[in-house]
């Protein structure tokens, strides 16, 4: 062996136990990361699987109701995309895990003025991707069975909470970050707005609210 071939040789034996460590380092890291993730998926579908299932129990619910945070509302459906998920009241990152979730100080299916809902763009607003105008969105509550059709897409600033005040119609507006396969905090949002098929009363002021998701 050479003198350079048993340098090497001797860095390669001196570095050995770094690299074996930093190899087991990492392969942890990847496991726990896997395991988290898989933590996530099997408790958002769970936690899908058993409200869907309560939902016949919670149309049986009348008149005006009080929702508080974490509550379920309904469920929304867009069947071209294959879309189906529970809504509940409020946006915290735990509730937008497990389902959609509805804007805080924005209208509720039934009344009037602009019902926002917001979801994450790699799990249940994925779909949101391949929108089209013309599509039919449905949202089923205790109060009933509320029919949109997709009016606009557009992409925003998360600043611009203008997409939350109520327009002139009865409206839907679905949010979720842009682009959707970008890796990290996504930097802009993108927004669908569908106009109600079959008018409620003329909507009220509705405060607005930040675009936090």
């Amino acid at each position: 062996m050479s003198p350079r071939g048993s340098i090497a040789s001797r860095l390669w034996k001196s570095r050995a136990p770094l690299l074996r460590a930093a190899y087991y380092f990492f392969l942890a890291g990847a496991i726990v990361a896997l395991g988290y993730v898989t933590y996530v998926v099997v408790d958002a579908q769970a936690y899908q699987a058993i409200e869907e299932a309560k939902l016949p129990e919670l149309r049986l619910t009348h008149g005006p109701r009080v929702v508080a945070e974490g509550e379920v509302i309904g469920e929304i459906q867009i069947p071209r995309l294959d879309l189906k998920a529970i809504v509940v009241q409020g946006e915290s990152p735990k509730l937008l895990r497990r389902a959609v979730g509805h804007v805080l100080k924005t209208a509720l299916p039934g009344e009037p003025g602009n019902v926002a809902l917001a979801g994450h763009r790699d799990s249940f607003f994925r779909p949101l991707k391949d929108i089209q105008l013309g599509d039919a969105i449905t949202i089923q509550t205790p109060d009933g069975e509320f029919q949109y059709q997709v009016e606009s897409k557009e992409v925003v600033l998360p600043s611009d909470t203008q997409v939350l005040r109520p327009s002139g119609q009865n409206t839907l507006t679905l949010v979720t970050c842009f682009p959707f396969y970008y890796v990290g905090a996504a930097p802009n949002r993108f927004i669908v707005r569908a106009r109600q098929i079959g008018g409620l009363p003329a909507p009220s002021p509705i405060a607005e609210a930040p675009l936090r998701f």
